[in-house]
């Protein structure tokens, strides 16, 4: 079965056990292609839930921001039952979180993880900031090591005012979550030790809706 009726069926236990992990993120690109073409594969998304009931087989599992401008499954183009979507202001990685990427491949058999920033995200704006309010106050300490990561020329703004910071921020965070993310989970470590899933950063733009990848 080719990239693209893959991406058309529903997917069940079989399917998603001939989906390497290099399929799964072809799969993903493929949908954020036609996203940003502005042709959205239709789907008949009762007929999906109904087809579903039984049970789930998401190829992938992506961690991304709550921002309200990346509604995951649209910017992929992904339908009922394709992709686990784990969402946290700037995309960070705690023991909840990270029990529930590993229920989605060691469990479920999902074949990628994906961590996902994106361009102008308000937690990392309020990370370069040094914001301090309620409970946004320990979120925002998760992301703190990619802000001192980012060097900057003398003289050049720190904070959210500098969107050329804030991005930089936003990927280096993405880098430092997978870095924990395989620290802090050695059954997902070793599962990509075993080739048996990836684990891949990404960026959206929320300018343009386009996905870019980086291992």
């Amino acid at each position: 079965m080719t990239i693209q009726e893959l991406h058309k069926a529903t997917l069940t236990a079989e399917l998603q056990a001939s989906i390497t992990p290099e399929m799964a993120k072809e799969l993903l690109k493929l949908g954020n292609q036609l996203f940003v073409d502005e042709k959205l594969l239709g789907r008949e998304l009762i007929a999906q839930v109904k087809q579903t009931t039984s049970g789930q087989f998401p190829h992938s599992v992506i961690l991304s921001c709550i921002d309200s401008r990346i509604p995951t499954e649209i910017v992929f183009n992904q339908g009922v039952g394709d992709v686990f979507n784990a969402r946290v202001a700037g995309n960070i990685v705690n023991a909840d979180i990270l029990g529930s990427i590993e229920y989605g491949c060691k469990v479920a058999g999902s074949k990628l993880v994906v961590v996902m920033g994106h361009t102008g995200c308000g937690a990392v704006k309020g990370a370069c900031d040094h914001v301090e309010l309620g409970n946004i106050t320990h979120l925002l300490d998760n992301i703190m090591p990619a802000v001192n990561a980012v060097e900057t020329p003398e003289g050049v703004e720190r904070n959210s005012k500098n969107a050329a910071f804030v991005n930089a921020v936003s990927k280096r965070n993405v880098e430092l979550t997978i870095k924990k993310l395989r620290r802090n989970s050695p059954v997902l470590s070793e599962m990509e030790e075993n080739g048996e899933i990836d684990i891949v950063g990404a960026m959206y733009d929320i300018g343009t809706g386009k996905v870019t990848f980086y291992d």
